[in-house]
C-alpha cells in the first residue's frame, strides 16, 4: 500500500485519498493533510479537533488584538478588561498571568500549533475559576520527610 514517496509526508494526491482512504486519515488525525487535485484548488484534510484549535487561537488572536489598541493601564489591565475572569487573580498573579498568554500566542503562531495558547489560557481561566471558588486559601499541613502514608 505505497503512497507516492515524492510528494511531502503532509500532502497526498487525490488518489491517494481514494486508494488509501485509511492511511491519509490516519495521518489526518495527527496533523492536517493537504490533498492535491489536478482539476481544482487543493483542500485541507484536518480532525474537528484541529480545526476547533485553531478557530480558538483565532478568537484569542482577536482578543489580544483588541487588547494592543487598548492604551489605558497597565498589560495587565487591560488583558483584565478583555478576559474578566483574570479579576479573581491577585494583582501580581495577574501581571504573571498577561505576559505568559502573551508569550503562549506569539509561540503558537510561530509554530503554528494552536493548543500551546489554548492550554495557557485554559490553564489560567481555571486558576482562576479555583481561587475564586475559595480553593487555595487554607494552610497546607506538610508531613515530615520520614513520615510515611500507606496506600489506600
Amino acid at each position: 500500500m505505497a503512497i507516492a514517496a515524492d510528494t511531502p509526508a503532509w500532502t497526498r494526491r487525490s488518489s491517494d485519498l481514494s486508494k488509501h482512504s485509511a492511511v491519509v486519515f490516519a495521518e489526518a488525525e495527527d496533523h492536517p493533510v493537504t490533498v492535491t487535485r489536478r482539476d481544482g484548488e487543493d483542500l485541507v484534510l484536518m480532525s474537528q479537533r484541529e480545526a476547533e484549535g485553531r478557530s480558538r487561537l483565532l478568537r484569542f488572536a482577536a482578543q489580544l488584538i483588541t487588547v494592543t489598541l487598548d492604551d489605558n493601564g497597565s498589560l495587565a489591565e487591560r488583558m483584565s478588561r478583555a478576559f474578566p475572569w483574570m479579576l479573581a487573580l491577585s494583582p501580581a498573579d495577574r501581571v504573571v498571568c498577561a505576559q505568559d498568554l502573551v508569550d503562549a500566542a506569539r509561540a503558537s503562531f510561530a509554530t503554528d500549533q494552536s493548543h500551546l495558547a489554548i492550554a495557557e489560557l485554559t490553564s489560567w481561566k481555571e486558576t482562576a475559576t479555583a481561587v475564586a471558588a475559595g480553593l487555595g486559601s487554607t494552610d497546607l499541613e506538610w508531613l515530615d520527610e520520614d513520615e510515611t502514608v500507606d496506600r489506600p
